[in-house]
């Protein structure tokens, strides 16, 4: 490529992070990255192709300043760990609700498929949920106790247990995004027929009130996450599939970076959950009110931190950045 014509090719973007470097336009670390990254990969290529030129010079004069400028951000952030969950990634995550909701329908989707299919052919149930576990919870309901399966552990190895097991299911949803986001897509399919044969299941033995006032307990956290999860699934595949400007290199490597910030702010939700699964779920006797209070506190935060508050922050962003 003649060099007129890469200059024209990439001038805006140039212009762009040159604008954020000197007028210190304010953007996360992560996304300075991000433009440093491609500014430097011009840098190769000029001075492979365009040696002693002017837009080697130029070049070289921008990816100095932004080497500067990321160090001295990343100096300066020592609450860089509360910062992220409070205000760098709920704006960040602004940009994503529409995956959130494609993520959100899908699995609500597949989990009315899931009892549907559940209520029109017996076997289905065992089928996804297995003989074993089914014969086990009829012996519990025999025996008076439906719930008892969240009582067999202790309550730290289950905690441990399931968080562990909650966050493998989570980097699975996102990782399987790089089969085009189509990977994703089955990993909250399955989760979610599973879940609808679940309760289902209850339901056709007349206990469905009992399981979801405990299942739903942990559970409004845990699957919420698995279907932020999810979205951080379609982010990383999206990224492969519509590069937009970007080759497609720098977009897989955008959107891997994407979805894993992502999967890294549901690892305190997951051990919420976990937590409530090890040591609150197994007292089944406590009241309805108290059940029905985690289960409403729960949803709240869930929709607060992933759609409300991300909204929000952005609006005020906005609002802040057009003065």
């Amino acid at each position: 490529m003649r060099e007129a014509a890469f200059a024209k090719q990439n001038k805006d973007k140039w212009l762009k992070f040159e604008n954020v470097l000197r007028n210190n336009v304010q953007v996360s670390p992560d996304e300075l990255s991000a433009l440093y990254i491609e500014i430097t990969d011009h840098l190769s290529y000029a001075q492979t192709f365009y040696p002693n030129s002017n837009t080697l010079r130029y070049l070289n004069g921008l990816s100095v300043l932004a080497h500067q400028k990321i160090y001295k951000t990343k100096r300066e952030s020592r609450s860089r760990f509360i910062t992220f969950y409070t205000e760098e990634f709920p704006l960040f995550f602004a940009q994503y609700q529409k995956q959130l909701l494609i993520s959100f329908l899908t699995f609500a989707l597949f989990s009315i498929i899931g009892a549907y299919s559940s209520a029109t052919d017996g076997d289905f149930v065992r089928l996804i949920l297995g003989d074993g576990y089914v014969n086990m919870t009829l012996d519990n309901i025999d025996s008076g106790d439906p719930m008892a399966v969240y009582k067999e552990m202790g309550e730290m190895n289950m905690f441990l247990g399931i968080t562990i097991n909650n966050v493998r299911v989570a980097l699975i949803a996102f990782l399987f995004g790089i089969f085009f986001s189509l990977g994703t897509l089955y990993i909250l399919m399955r989760n979610a027929i599973m879940l609808g044969s679940f309760q289902y299941f209850f339901y056709d033995q007349g206990m469905l009130w009992e399981s979801a006032r405990t299942i739903w307990i942990h559970g409004t956290i845990e699957i919420s996450v698995i279907i932020v999860a999810g979205a951080a699934g379609l982010v990383f595949g999206n990224g492969i599939l519509f590069p937009g400007t970007y080759s497609r290199l720098q977009s897989f490597v955008r959107g891997a970076k994407a979805g894993l910030k992502i999967v890294i702010s549901t690892v305190p939700f997951f051990i919420i959950a976990g937590f409530l699964e090890g040591f609150v779920t197994r007292h089944t006797e406590m009241p309805d009110w108290l059940a029905i209070l985690i289960i409403l506190g729960s949803l709240n935060l869930i929709v607060f931190y992933y759609v409300i508050y991300p909204i929000k922050l952005k609006r005020r962003h906005e609002r802040i950045h057009s003065v």
